[in-house]
């Protein structure tokens, strides 16, 4: 019988290609997130290709759809999936729909979301488009805590990518995405390493894991 703890479950959600999806999943597979493993992957787009390519990796793969519903009726029952599967970290990758007060609450400070931007500059949709329009000369991606506003909650891992003159949408967002694939999965480490406090707003590492 193996001594090792058993591996933390994931929830992923997302929306569509889940780029960012199977980047964990490649660093779970080469040993960089040795204590994480995909318990369930859930879109809110039964059509996302994302969704059909995590059942073709033999992943868990459920659709719950967000049209024709509140959101407090689809988030009631994604939260039902991810306890019926046990998820102990939930990672919005892609997820683009804005969760409850409610779904928040149900894993505190245990819910993750990548956001193609340096935040707080250029919260919300299209977050590159407005980095370009704003002339910055420096953008990146952030890992955060969710809390019930929008890409809003406490910072885990920021990644800076230089923006070129010649840059257009397109050739920036391809950038910001390389480094989203490793930054997840640095985050993802630190939050399960237990190793971090939060101090108001600040992610601190310590030592020893927080009891």
């Amino acid at each position: 019988m193996s001594d090792l703890p058993a591996p933390h479950r994931l929830g992923v959600l997302i929306s569509g290609r889940g780029s960012n999806l199977f980047a964990i999943a490649s660093a779970i597979e080469r040993g960089r997130l040795p204590q994480a493993k995909i318990a369930v992957v859930i879109s809110n787009r039964p059509e996302a290709p994302g969704l059909a390519r995590a059942r073709e990796a033999g992943l868990a793969a459920v659709a719950i759809p967000a049209q024709g519903r509140s959101r407090s009726e689809q988030d009631e029952e994604i939260v039902a999936c991810l306890r019926k599967y046990r998820v102990d970290l939930v990672c919005l990758a892609g997820y683009m729909r804005l969760l409850t007060p409610e779904f928040v609450a149900a894993f505190p400070q245990r819910i993750l979301n990548i956001h193609p931007s340096l935040l707080p500059a250029f919260a919300g949709l299209h977050a590159q488009r407005q980095a370009l329009e704003y002339g910055v000369t420096v953008s990146g991606c952030t890992v955060h805590f969710v809390d019930e506003h929008l890409d809003h909650g406490p910072i885990i891992v920021q990644r800076t990518v230089p923006v070129n003159a010649g840059d257009d949408e397109r050739s920036l967002s391809a950038r910001i995405l390389e480094q989203e694939h490793g930054a997840y999965a640095e985050a993802i480490a630190r939050v399960l390493s237990g190793r971090y406090r939060l101090a108001g707003r600040r992610y601190v590492e310590v030592e020893e894991a927080e009891p």
